[in-house]
């Protein structure tokens, strides 16, 4: 795993639709929650999904984006978007490239490390975690990259929370009674 202080390294994937995301282009609106994920629709990874789905207006308050990268496929990428009304982007490593280059590869090269970076617009990493199992932590994270960024600037310029349209197949709001495992 890249430590803190740590430069990211610059790379250039497809999302969800097929278009080309490269880091630089992303930070220059503002920091990053760049995170690492194993699969589409798993349980782990949904909620993993869902808590960063919960906590993005706020973090679009504070000028911070989020992009997720695992190997699989555009298309599986664009359904677990859509089924659970994602509002960033997900990116698809399926060479697992830009994953060995995170030092993220799962043991043997088999699978992918459940991580999350938090990185300035000046690709410097200002905060990680690793956490395989424990999608908590990964949630925790969240309220302290916001805490580190109060500390030292948010370093960009973005503060519009954006919101999907669609209709609603499952459901990853704030609500006490929503469950990404329910149907809505």
């Amino acid at each position: 795993m890249l430590k803190v202080g740590d430069r990211a390294p610059e790379f250039t994937l497809p999302d969800e639709r097929g278009a080309a995301v490269s880091l630089s282009s992303v930070l220059h609106t503002g920091p990053l929650l760049l995170y690492f994920y194993p699969a589409d629709f798993t349980p782990g990874c949904t909620r993993e999904a869902c808590g960063f789905a919960e906590h993005y207006p706020q973090l679009q308050e504070d000028g911070i984006r989020v992009l997720g990268i695992s190997p699989q496929y555009p298309e599986s990428h664009q359904r677990f978007r859509d089924r659970y009304q994602l509002p960033f982007s997900l990116l698809t490593d399926h060479g697992k490239t830009v994953i060995r280059m995170y030092d993220v590869d799962g043991p043997l090269g088999i699978g992918v490390r459940r991580a999350t970076y938090l990185i300035d617009s000046n690709r410097v990493i200002r905060g990680a975690v690793l956490a395989d199992f424990r999608i908590q932590r990964h949630l925790d994270f969240i309220r302290q990259a916001r805490k580190l960024l109060a500390q030292q600037g948010p370093g960009g310029p973005s503060r519009t929370a954006t919101r999907r349209g669609g209709r609603l197949v499952r459901v990853c709001s704030g609500r006490k009674d929503s469950s990404p495992f329910s149907s809505a």
